[in-house]
């Protein structure tokens, strides 16, 4: 090889050679540092943009996750408030049974009406109060329109966005049947049941008879079941009682026995509507579970593809440590090796003087 002053070829070679150890150096001291293998679009360009992808769906998964469990409270909030209502029109239907005995004078029957029109005023008051972050539960289609429909709430229902798109499967619809009325003119909104009797000579009858024709006969009707004056009749129809609302400025009306009256259908008559009211509930309710049931399984399939999706993006993205400290030990030994063989190198042109 040819000895030169000017020109230190081994000295280049121990250049590149330490420029090289070093960045490789910087490059493991980084990634251990950050934890991270691709910390900038030079060291895996396809693979920044896979993992940009997927950090955005894995964060929308969990924002879908968190929908999906909000739902589910919603749908569990209504479905408390329904057993509050069952079990205010089971002790409703007590009542009614025991006025049907016919053992109670008017006072009795009173005392009952009093008890069976405090708890409808509560299931209205439920009804009405019964809602989550604004949105009413309870209230669809009910007379007032400024509270059946509360935030989100359209005529299909609320939809919970449980997937990444904005497609049908990225959505489940909670029907608007699970938000209908639950106030009692939404519960008794018409129906009929078979009436039982018997007629002078003491055999068997049976007569239909629709729910407004047995309220009307305690002074009411179906359409008036919004109104006080129409609770007060309902009520009065499962005591067996007759109810007459006062004028104007005039307070409560009076009661009479409706067995006094040519009609006379009994608060036995309304045994079969409140049964259908529970049985609504009870409908309404099994609906709620039922969708409860779709929303835990969504809530595990997002867990599942998360997780997935997750240990992908670590693969790809993630600092294998062990490797990356082999490296790093390497390019260290590197590193100086290199500066100590530069240090050599830059002495050779000096063996130049001895032949001068």
């Amino acid at each position: 090889m040819t000895l030169t002053i000017n020109t230190n070829v081994a000295s280049i070679i121990a250049q590149r050679n330490l420029s090289s150890a070093t960045n490789s150096l910087n490059t493991s001291l980084e990634r251990l540092s950050t934890g991270y293998k691709i910390n900038h679009a030079a060291d895996n360009a396809a693979g920044l943009s896979i993992s940009d992808q997927w950090v955005t769906k894995i964060g929308s998964l969990d924002v879908a996750s968190d929908n999906a469990a909000t739902g589910s409270d919603l749908l569990a909030t209504a479905e408390e408030s329904y057993n509050l209502l069952s079990s205010h029109l089971q002790r409703i239907r007590d009542l009614t049974e025991q006025a049907a005995n016919g053992t109670y004078a008017s006072a009795s029957l009173r005392a009952i009406q009093a008890e069976i029109y405090g708890r409808l005023q509560e299931i209205d008051r439920i009804a009405a109060n019964a809602e989550f972050n604004g949105i009413k539960l309870m209230l669809f289609n009910d007379s007032d329109s400024t509270k059946n429909k509360g935030i989100g709430m359209k005529d299909a229902g609320l939809n919970l966005q449980v997937g990444l798109y904005n497609d049908n499967d990225s959505v489940i619809n909670l029907s608007i049947d699970l938000f209908k009325s639950a106030k009692i003119s939404g519960l008794f909104s018409g129906g009929s049941v078979i009436i039982y009797g018997r007629d002078k000579k003491g055999d068997t009858t049976t007569t239909t008879k629709s729910l407004d024709e047995v309220l009307q006969a305690a002074g009411g009707s179906v359409a008036a079941l919004n109104t006080q004056d129409g609770l007060r009749a309902f009520s009065a129809a499962c005591s067996a009682l007759k109810y007459t609302p006062a004028g104007a400025n005039e307070g409560e009306g009076k009661y009479t026995l409706l067995a006094d009256e040519q009609n006379n259908y009994g608060a036995s008559a309304m045994i079969g509507f409140i049964d259908n009211a529970i049985a609504e509930i009870s409908r309404r309710a099994t609906r709620i579970g039922a969708t409860q049931s779709r929303i835990t399984s969504a809530i595990d399939a997002i867990d599942i593809q998360s997780q997935n999706l997750t240990s992908s993006l670590s693969t790809l993205r993630d600092t294998d440590v062990a490797s990356e400290s082999s490296k790093y030990v390497q390019s260290q030994i590197l590193q100086q090796a290199s500066a100590t063989l530069l240090a050599t190198a830059n002495q050779t042109p000096s063996i130049a003087l001895n032949l001068i």
